[in-house]
Order: structure tokens, then sequence, then C-alpha cells
């Protein structure tokens, strides 16, 4: 299990937006489990990604929680 996390200048509905086409069925094929503005979780394989936005000024911290998924997650930390 890691935990990575990025500033970004994207806003969160963009983060989200792209997370779950990296991540759900038009990617790594995991299934959704939850989504708000703030979050973004998904699981499948034996393991899952939680990704948790917040706010900072004009940037937001994009924190990412995987188990099995880990190279995936810092590819899509690469791609923001």
């Amino acid at each position: 299990m890691i935990k990575i996390a990025k500033q970004i200048e994207l806003d969160s509905e963009e983060i989200i937006a792209q997370a779950s086409k990296f991540f759900g069925k038009d990617g790594e094929e995991l299934e959704e489990i939850e989504r708000n503005p703030c979050c973004i979780s998904f699981e499948g394989g034996g393991g899952y990604v939680s990704i948790l936005i917040s706010d900072e000024d004009k940037r937001r911290m994009v924190v990412i929680e995987t188990r099995e998924f880990e190279y995936q997650a810092k590819q899509f930390l690469a791609t923001l």
C-alpha cells in the first residue's frame, strides 16, 4: 500500500472525471464504489484506489491511497 500526493491547478470536477476515465471501465476496469465532489474510490483485482481532493488557495491537493495499483496511481498523478 502507498499514499502519494501532488498539488495541481485543475478543479476538483476535472480531477474526478479524469480519475474515473483512468481507473474505471475505460481504463483499468475497476469498479467505482464512491463518488463525491471531494473524492472518488475504486475496487477490483484484489486492491483499491482512493482519491481525496482538498482545496489549498488556488490549487488542489490530490492524495491517492492504493493497494495493488501503485504503478497506475503514479502514472495517473503524472498525467495531471
